[in-house]
């Protein structure tokens, strides 16, 4: 996506005719919604117009800019501007501002995982109650907050519904299988009647977690960098707190990617040969937090392994067609997830202390 440096400051107020639009009742207490962004701003100008959009207001809003663009940062205070003739201006935080839209810039790129992580880091230190992550590359509903909020008396793990960047529904594998590590390609995708199905893992386009959950296990856990971050993080969340995946929509994906359709219903989207070293590589960190939960099997995991490789060969023959450099990712990826699982100086991602 173009890097554009057109701004918010040049674009038309989103403000509504009505002046200042009053919180809804049916909200989310302290709800900071995180968001990593990295030289796509056309695309975080369109988050921001559907933030604009919702019903419900937010408390805060976190940008964490991996970039560190001065125009980033130029697009960031004129939304923070702009909330306040939507919204109002929002109690005080734990360091004592104002500000609804909070901008966190990096001083390098730390990928999703690790901007997630600090993301996370900064809404907590805010005084956040609930944390909802999303990338860039999405759009939310108007009434999300809403919905989230309906599930958030009885669980402190959340995952909404997302649609797809056409339209359709966006087929998520919530199910974790924790002998092989990985998800489950064939978990069904259908609600009954109480609109929820319980889950063991997450997915930070959308995924909604706790204060309880952070104080608990930690911050997500940058060293992923990119990929599997948000999955392991579901995962040992879901060992102390009730998670699930709820039938409501929340957001539509907004990033159009080449993908194979599997008989009308799932989808094998296009990566990149960067993507496939760390989808192999971070099974050395997942590997390890299965361990600490006794659900680590060397032999079966061993054979999730070689069903990860398989899946990503059938990626490259379908979809992307780079063999000659996607290989060798693959096994270098493979190669350093050994080095992770051996590490005898490795410790699990810290908790914070309130």
């Amino acid at each position: 996506m173009s890097s554009s440096t057109t701004s918010f400051e040049n674009a038309p107020s989103i403000a509504t005719t009505q002046g200042a639009l009053a919180p809804s009742s049916n909200g989310i207490d302290r709800l900071a919604i995180v968001v990593v962004t990295y030289k796509r701003r056309e695309m975080l100008q369109d988050l921001f117009a559907s933030f604009a959009a919702l019903t419900c207001a937010p408390w805060r809003i976190v940008i964490v800019d991996n970039e560190n663009s001065p125009a980033t940062e130029r697009i960031v205070r004129a939304f923070d501007e702009q909330t306040r003739e939507l919204w109002g201006e929002p109690e005080a935080d734990a360091e004592g501002s104002t500000h609804r839209v909070v901008y966190a810039p990096q001083t390098e790129n730390i990928g999703g995982a690790g901007g997630f992580s600090a993301g996370t880091a900064r809404a907590f230190a805010l005084g956040a109650e609930w944390f909802w992550l999303m990338d860039d590359d999405v759009t939310v509903l108007p009434d999300a907050i809403e919905k989230l909020a309906r599930w958030t008396d009885r669980f402190d793990v959340i995952q909404g519904s997302r649609l797809d960047f056409d339209g359709g529904p966006f087929y998520w594998q919530y199910q974790f299988i924790t002998t092989l590590g990985i998800p489950n390609p064939v978990a069904k995708w259908d609600f009954d009647e109480r609109g929820y199905k319980p889950m063991n893992q997450l997915c930070f386009e959308g995924g909604l977690f706790s204060r309880r959950v952070v104080e608990k296990i930690g911050l997500p856990d940058a060293r992923y960098f990119i990929y599997g971050d948000d999955a392991a993080y579901g995962y040992v969340a879901s060992k102390h707190f009730d998670a699930a995946v709820v039938a409501d929509v929340i957001l539509k994906r907004a990033r159009a990617v080449s993908n194979w359709d599997i008989a009308g219903k799932r989808q094998l989207n296009s990566t990149s040969d960067f993507n496939r070293y760390y989808i192999m590589r971070n099974r050395g960190f997942t590997a390890r937090y299965m361990k600490l939960f006794g659900d680590y099997h060397r032999l079966l995991f061993g054979f999730g392994t070689a069903a990860t490789f398989a899946k990503e060969l059938i990626r490259l023959i379908a979809v992307d067609h780079t063999f000659k450099t996607g290989i060798p990712a693959l096994v270098r990826g493979m190669r350093d997830a050994r080095k992770i699982y051996r590490d005898r100086t490795w410790e699990p991602a810290s908790a914070l202390k309130a």
